[in-house]
């Protein structure tokens, strides 16, 4: 059997209730096995042409390729923002029970 195949997704949200609850929905539903809700930082960044300085509250969520397409429908529904940050970023390594343990909690209902 070939290694689970892992990814971290970054996103932010505007405050820690909201990334609360966002992560209790992404881990309930199946399409996380974790997220991380890290402290609070300032991103910088342009929208329609204005520089704006925002709080948000980044969350960092353990999943698997064949589970991301179920994980951007819940943060797409889930998210208050008009355009969400959604990033995918590969695991290229890690210790191969967690990656299983990964693997087992976002596999599909269909799937089991």
């Amino acid at each position: 059997m070939s290694a689970p195949e892992v990814i971290m997704v970054i996103s932010n949200l505007p405050d820690r209730a909201t990334a609360e609850r966002i992560a209790d929905a992404l881990v309930t539903e199946g399409v996380a096995a974790c997220v991380n809700i890290l402290a609070g930082c300032t991103s910088v960044y342009r929208w329609e042409g204005k520089l704006n300085h925002t709080d948000e509250v980044p969350l960092l969520i353990k999943t698997t390729r064949a589970a991301y397409p179920r994980l951007e429908a819940a943060l797409r529904k889930l998210h208050p923002y008009e355009l969400p940050e959604l990033i995918a970023v590969p695991v290229t390594a890690g210790l191969p029970e967690y990656l299983d343990w990964v693997a087992q909690e976002t596999i599909s209902k269909k799937e089991k």
